[in-house]
This record gives structure tokens, C-alpha cells and sequence, in this order.
């Protein structure tokens, strides 16, 4: 008769406590979702019955993943974010599913097949989508979350990188370096994020004492969202904090084009710390988004909703890190 599996064989096999397993069998706070992952796999793989509803709860899951064209392009940030979400959802159980929306479905409210073909438990929109297209596509009545972007108009739970506080830093950054006259590269109502990003930049100028120069505000994208070459300033500022490294990137290049040396003359700052970052020349000071803690918050929500528990949080804001290089 083959031996009965008990909650201290799963502990011993996976080197934590007997508590630690319960909690994780019977769906309890206390231990992480991957851990609570590794906890069911090694229970079934030993042949210990699960609970019925934390085998319900665990059961695979596919994600739709919708995400607009003109954030998502194979060098994007966006590529990396996505790259994350798929591992973290690997790593639970979870299977993914992209579309890519574009423009011309966008604008029309066309909804993908995984949709309109119930192909998806639950929906991340990974980054900002129009407000018709999100508010058709929740009419699905799917668990959701938005990933990187928030909708003041639409109370769905997002996970976001700390915008203001890293528009701040990188702005604070180069007041201490002595610089006073800062502008700012981004149109700011693209995107949520961009938006939060300037207003971290206005706060350190203000404390500083500083009034923004609305001359010194750089737009780069259009209605469409799409990029646009930007229009340097008659009176160039000593320095630049941008949205994202990619623009930041192209900044350089165009001042190096006109004859400005990078940081003596002009000052330059990314954000992200993607690729952009380390292949400009020289190397962007940037503001390094955590993809990985990202990820892991925005699929432990979703698992939650399809536990059929209540969110943590409406806004869980992961914080990033300031990574100073030659560019400053």
C-alpha cells in the first residue's frame, strides 16, 4: 500500500515550513504566488489531494495580452516588460496570449478573436490603449489589469512604475550637478506615464525654485500617439530630462548633429535603462524600471481575481533605481 503524502513530506521537499505549505494549499496569505505555484505542482507531483478549491484555484489559466502598436516594436521597452509577464506566468502555470492593436482596430473599437472568441480567462492591457477600446473590451466582463498606465475614468487596478518619484530624481539629479535651466522631452498627454514623469520633473524645478519654461517642453508624438522629430528651442536649456531612453537616444543624436557636446554642453537623461541606454553614445544616465517586479505584481493580482479574492490594491507602484552614467 503506497505511503499516504502529508503536508510535512511537501515542507521537507521543498525546505520550508509545514505552515508555510498550508497556507499555500488552502489559498491563506502568507507566502508568495510562485511560491504558492511550487507548493500545488510538488503536491501533485507527490500524489497528495488537493483541496477543491485550491486545485480550482490553481488551475492553468491563459492571459490575453493586448497591447497597442505604437508601444510595441521588437527594440521597444515594451518587448522586455512582455518578455517578463510571459515568464512570470510560466512559472504559475499560466499560458499567454498577444495582440497586437492596431490603429485602424483601435479607433473602431474592433475587438481581437481571443476576445470576441472567449479564447482568454483573464486580460492584461499593457500600456495605454484609448478609453473606447478599453471600455468595449471590459464589457467582456473578464478579470483584468492594466500594466504600466493608469484610466482616471475607469476604476481597473494597475501596476505602474514609479513615475513621479523617478521624473523627480532624474530632474534633482542634475540640480545638484549645478544645472539650473532643464527642459523636458515628452508629450505629456500620450500616456499616463509621461505625464507622471513631468510631473516629477515640475516638482523638482518648483522646489528648487524653478518655473518650468513651457518653451523648454519638447513634444515628441502626434495625436496618433506615433513618434515625431521633435523642434530644438532658440535658447537651448544646459540640460534635458526625456520620457524614455529611445527618445533620449535620438536627442543625442541630434545634438550631436548640431555640434554640442554631450554632457558638456547639454546634459541628457533617459529612462527605462533598456536598451537605448547603453548603446547611445555616450551611455544615458536613466532612471532602470524593475520589469521583473512589474510582472510579478500584475500576474499575483490576476491570480488572485481568478482565486476569486479581492485585490491587494488598486495601485500597486513598483519602485525603480537611479543609475548615473556618462551622458550626465
Amino acid at each position: 500500500m503506497a505511503k499516504r503524502v502529508r503536508m510535512a513530506d511537501i515542507a521537507a521537499k521543498l525546505g520550508i515550513s509545514i505552515v508555510s505549505v498550508s497556507k499555500g494549499l488552502s489559498g491563506k496569505e502568507g507566502v508568495s504566488e510562485e511560491m504558492r505555484a511550487r507548493i500545488l505542482d510538488t503536491a501533485r507531483e507527490m500524489g497528495y489531494a488537493l483541496p477543491a478549491k485550491a486545485d480550482a484555484a490553481a488551475r492553468s489559466a491563459t492571459i490575453g495580452i493586448l497591447v497597442a502598436d505604437r508601444h510595441f516594436d521588437d527594440s521597444a521597452f515594451y518587448s522586455s516588460l512582455y518578455r517578463a509577464v510571459v515568464n512570470r506566468c510560466g512559472a504559475v502555470g499560466y499560458n499567454c496570449m498577444l495582440e497586437i492593436v492596431m490603429p485602424e482596430a483601435e479607433n473602431a473599437c474592433a475587438m481581437p478573436t481571443l476576445l470576441t472568441g472567449r479564447k482568454v480567462d483573464a486580460l492584461i492591457f499593457m500600456g495605454e490603449l484609448r478609453r473606447r477600446y478599453l471600455s468595449t473590451a471590459l464589457q467582456y466582463s473578464l478579470p483584468y489589469m492594466f500594466l504600466d498606465f493608469y484610466d482616471d475614468t475607469i476604476a481597473g487596478d494597475s501596476v505602474l512604475s514609479d513615475n513621479v518619484s523617478g521624473g523627480y530624481q532624474m530632474t534633482e539629479h542634475l540640480l545638484q550637478t549645478g544645472r539650473r535651466r532643464i527642459g523636458f522631452v515628452g508629450s505629456i498627454t500620450a500616456t499616463s506615464s509621461i505625464m507622471d514623469r513631468y510631473l516629477g520633473y515640475c516638482r523638482a524645478l518648483l522646489t528648487a525654485g524653478i518655473e518650468p519654461r513651457p518653451d523648454w517642453r519638447l513634444e515628441d508624438r502626434g495625436p496618433d500617439g506615433y513618434w515625431t522629430p521633435f523642434t530644438l528651442p532658440k535658447e537651448m536649456p544646459e540640460a534635458f530630462v526625456c520620457n524614455c531612453d529611445e527618445v533620449a537616444f535620438n536627442l543625442v543624436e541630434r545634438l550631436h548633429r548640431e555640434g554640442y557636446r554631450i554632457p558638456q554642453d547639454i546634459a541628457v537623461t533617459g529612462y527605462d535603462d533598456y536598451r537605448f541606454s547603453t548603446i547611445s553614445r555616450p551611455q544615458l544616465t536613466s532612471y532602470r524600471i524593475d520589469v521583473d517586479g512589474m510582472a510579478a505584481a500584475v500576474v499575483a493580482q490576476l491570480r488572485r481575481k481568478l482565486s476569486g479574492k479581492a485585490s491587494l490594491a488598486p495601485t500597486t507602484m513598483v519602485p525603480g533605481a537611479f543609475v548615473r552614467r556618462e551622458s550626465t
